[in-house]
């Protein structure tokens, strides 16, 4: 990008090359913790390295934007590129710190060995668990109230902010407040409801907040609702969503944390995103009304989060499958 500052296609090729990357890397972060620590280390932990994802994400166009004036944007390309190194670093040194402090005496040896397989394998093990195939609905559950959402905030935004430079405007103001309400929850909240409460208490109650948005929004289709409610969405996704939907995956054996887990965390989430999209559209086109599709997400978000209890039980029984074994 030094050399060619200005070429588009190197720019489209670099967006699509980071968001990929990104995608990929995050839910294989997420295997790695899964597979590194227990389901009882992850209800205390999670929460805060979750909190860590929200401190970056409020870091980051902060450091940016004071830095771009001195480095460029090809002296942030290259400090984005030490804080990648210095990840790897961190990733090895936890490797390290778990093979001295074991959780299973052959632990260190089991971790070592590459998973084989095949390509499908990750695919063909979430279609032969129930388990697995219940956390692939929540994803494309979650997917679908997000694509709802964000075709009404399109809507919205557009009919309420015409001008630009105030949507700009906006949409910094509600990153602000979700980025900051995340990290207050991840720090102070999160934690404390899953050793207490369990798993369960996490992955329903954005769905049911969400359900409850979608009514709000089918009788008042105003932006200062779709605000809160995004709002809501977003902070209860970093602060209660994603960590209990990690926690998930810490009951299950290593080949499904790393390769089941990787196919419903991008080809799943993916398809359900599109396929979600296509109904919002078609219904919008065939109903003509806005509360209808708000209506139906509403439903959704009801079957979303009974999918959530339902899985919270689940993973109680498998941990407490995996006590009884160790024992």
């Amino acid at each position: 990008m030094a050399w060619r500052p200005d070429d588009p296609w190197l720019a489209r090729a670099f967006y699509i090359w980071l968001s990929v990357f990104n995608m990929l890397t995050i839910s294989l972060a997420w295997s790695v913790l899964a597979d590194v620590f227990s389901s009882a280390q992850a209800k205390r932990l999670f929460a805060l390295m979750a909190a860590g994802a929200s401190l970056g994400g409020l870091a980051g166009p902060l450091l940016g934007t004071i830095l771009v004036g001195m480095l460029g944007h090809a002296g942030l390309l290259a400090l984005s590129a030490l804080m990648l190194g210095g990840s790897a670093v961190a990733g090895s040194v936890l490797q390290r710190w778990r093979d001295c402090h074991p959780l299973a005496p052959d632990e260190g040896l089991l971790r070592s060995q590459p998973l084989g397989g095949n390509p499908l394998s990750g695919a063909v093990a979430v279609f032969r668990s129930p388990y697995l195939l219940g956390i692939a609905a929540f994803v494309i559950l979650l997917a679908t109230a997000n694509t709802f959402l964000y075709f009404e905030q399109a809507r919205l935004v557009e009919s309420t902010f015409p001008d630009r430079i105030q949507q700009t405007q906006v949409f910094g103001i509600i990153d602000i407040v979700v980025q900051s309400l995340a990290l207050l929850t991840q720090l102070f909240l999160t934690g404390r409801i899953a050793q207490r409460l369990g798993i369960g208490v996490l992955l329903v109650a954005v769905p049911v907040a969400i359900a409850a948005g979608f009514l709000w929004l089918a009788l008042a289709p105003v932006f200062a609702a779709l605000a809160v409610i995004m709002v809501v969405r977003r902070a209860g996704e970093y602060a209660f969503v994603r960590p209990g939907r990690e926690m998930l995956y810490t009951s299950v054996s290593p080949d499904q944390k790393y390769k089941a887990k990787n196919f419903i965390d991008t080809v799943v989430y993916r398809a359900g995103d599109a396929v979600s999209g296509w109904v919002k559209h078609g219904i919008d086109l065939l109903a003509g009304q806005p509360a209808v599709a708000m209506l139906l997400g509403s439903v959704l978000a009801l079957i979303w989060a009974g999918n959530g209890l339902l899985l919270g039980r689940t993973q109680k029984r498998l941990e407490a499958k995996e006590g009884v074994s160790a024992q």
